[in-house]
Parts: C-alpha cells; structure tokens; sequence
C-alpha cells in the first residue's frame, strides 16, 4: 500500500482525502515510480468535480494527477531504457499521480540540467501542448491565436508554435503580457473583447488553440473561418461547435515527451513558475487553484 490522496466522490474539493491504494508489480511495458512531485493541472479541478464526469477513466475511488517526476523503483518484462533508481518524469493517461507510487506506460528520464520539480511540471503540459500544435498543423507563415497562453499548456503550445515559424497571438490578461512576449508571442487581451481585440492586428487566423476551456470556443470558430481547424483541451461544449477536443493518442506520447524534455534540458522551454504544497493539501490547492489565490503551476510533494 501507498499513501495517496483518493477522490471519494464528485464535487467540491473536500471530496479529495487521504487514504492508502495498492500499486501492484509493474506489467510488460510499465514502470513502478517512487513519486517525489504530482503535476496539479485544470482538468484534475474538472474531474473532481464532476464536469468531466467518466472521462479518463476517473471514477469515485480514483487518484487523480495526470503528472509527476520520481525515481524508478521496478521495471515490468520488456523494459530496457530505464532501471530502479533513474530519475523519470511520467505521463499517466489514466491518472494515479497524487500518490507516493504509480505505475506508468509512459516515461521520459530526467537529464541533469531538469529539476524534479521541473520535471514533475512537465509530462501532462507538455504532450498536451505539443499534441494539439500537431492537430491544428501550425505551420511557418501562418497565424495562430492560443487561449489561455499563460497557462502551463498555453505557454508550451504558444513556444511551440513559434518556434515551428508561425505567428502566435498569445490571448492572456494583462498581468502576462511581459511573459508572453518574451517567448516570441504578440500577447492579445483575453475575455469578452476576444475577437474585436484579435481583429485589431489581423482580420483572421489560421487556427485557434483552446488551452483555457472558459467559453472561446463560438469566437475561435469565427476567427478561423470554421472548426476545423480549432482545438480545444477542457470545454465539454465542443461538440457544439464541431470542435475537437483533444485527448492523449497512445502512439505519439512517448515522442512527444522526449521532445519536450530535450527542449527543456536544452534550456529552449520556459514553464510557468511553480509553487509546492505537500500532498496532504491536495484539497486546499484545488479551492485556492478555484478561487484564484494561487496563478502558478502548483506541485504536490509526496515525500515532505
């Protein structure tokens, strides 16, 4: 048994308690991880409280966290890049990271140059980033708006898209405008105002990358001249709008996590700025995360 933080229900944060889960033997093509920091992200406050309902594969009785960075404690049969005691940061489809173990599918090792915290803030941000920057086709010369840029995701996808040659129009409030533009982004004011404020710099784009899930989605449509090139990460209305929303796909993880992580290591990746809880206040991050007290990426610390 391990000690985790277990979702006892759907609702507000208190549903999120203590509690112990079994984390059996790592299977063919699994790793057992010792976890030191979970990855708390927007869609982990969505699952608990009900607005992703049975997505994930989450369920009353699950651990939530999409994210972390440990060390390996066990190998499954056919695993042969990593050993007990290297550093990984893992990705977990299925959830599991608010604990003091997980299986995972899904690993990159961690170089030298990457902290464990950064690590940790690292796997689910930046294969989600890296994901929809595939699904949209950003291509050089073109112009794509990301919302919710200064976001975990946002900000990744916004340097990906950039550095793939496009011009991004990064949709955040004032306060990160400064973040944004010294990534290569020309920030844009967020909110009600969104396609007016677009349309001042340019009369379309090419796509629209939803990292905010607040409701852009009617806007994005008309700013892209159709759906088709409009992704979204968390707005349950997408179908609404003929918009996809986008979710991990097996076969390109692994890739995507590499690339992220030689970005970082490589010092080429900015991450939003971080700050740690201990796992414990797994509860308390989630209300502070709701009502706006806490702007950064926030890391559980299993082991303080």
């Amino acid at each position: 048994m391990t000690k985790a933080v277990v979702l006892s229900e759907y609702g507000t944060p208190d549903v999120l308690i203590p509690g112990e889960v079994e984390v059996g033997l790592p299977g063919p093509g699994q790793i057992r991880v010792n976890v030191e920091f979970a990855g708390v992200g927007p869609t982990d406050l969505a699952i608990r409280s009900g607005r992703l309902k049975g997505a994930f594969g989450a369920h009353p009785g699950s651990v939530l966290g999409f994210e972390a960075a440990g060390v390996v404690d066990a190998v499954g049969p056919s695993v042969n890049d990593v050993q007990p005691g290297d550093p990984v940061a893992v990705f977990l489809p299925e959830l599991g990271g608010y604990a003091g173990q997980v299986l995972a599918r899904y690993w990159v090792r961690v170089p030298r140059s990457v902290s464990a915290q950064d690590a940790a803030a690292l796997p689910a941000s930046g294969e989600a980033a890296a994901r929809v920057v595939d699904e949209v086709r950003v291509a050089a010369g073109e112009t794509v708006l990301v919302a919710g840029a200064a976001g975990s995701v946002g900000l990744i996808a916004s340097q990906l898209a950039v550095a793939r040659g496009a011009t991004v129009l990064a949709a955040v409030g004032p306060r990160d405008f400064d973040l944004l533009a010294k990534t290569g982004a020309t920030p844009v004011g967020y909110g009600p105002g969104l396609a007016a404020n677009v349309r001042a710099l340019v009369p379309s784009v090419n796509a629209v990358i939803d990292a905010s899930g607040a409701g852009v989605l009617g806007a994005a449509v008309d700013l892209a001249g159709g759906p088709s090139r409009v992704v979204t990460l968390s707005d349950p209305h997408a179908a609404d709008f003929a918009v996809r929303l986008s979710g991990p796909d097996g076969p390109q993880i692994a890739g995507r996590l590499q690339a992220v992580m030689a970005l970082l290591a490589a010092g080429q990746l900015t991450l939003r700025a971080q700050a740690v809880a201990p796992l414990a206040d797994a509860a308390q991050v989630h209300r502070d995360l709701e009502n706006g007290a806490l702007r950064n990426k926030v890391l559980l610390s299993v082991r303080a």
